[in-house]
């Protein structure tokens, strides 16, 4: 089992914002987002988005800490990651 998270970096909504991807399966990524308790609203296609005040929780939680680079190289080597182009399809 792999939970990666990246450093929260990314702003909206007045805070900054790590994602949270697994590089094994969405129901391993699913059944560790239940168990934190992060809402299935904050589920995006392929990972979670997490705000920043909840980032040291989930490390301490089993995620494993890494760059964006990393967890992007990881999440398409996984074959789930959802490019940009799938993501205009389905809207």
């Amino acid at each position: 089992m792999t939970v990666l998270i990246d450093q929260p970096r990314w702003p909206a909504h007045d805070t900054l914002w790590s994602h949270l991807v697994s590089d094994t399966s969405l129901d391993e990524l699913h059944a560790f987002a239940k168990a934190a308790g992060l809402p299935p609203r904050s589920f995006d296609l392929d990972h979670y988005d997490v705000p920043e005040h909840r980032y040291a929780e989930l490390v301490a939680s089993g995620a494993q800490p890494v760059s964006n680079r990393e967890l992007v190289k990881r999440l398409e080597s996984s074959g789930l990651r959802v490019t940009q182009r799938e993501r205009r399809a389905r809207d």
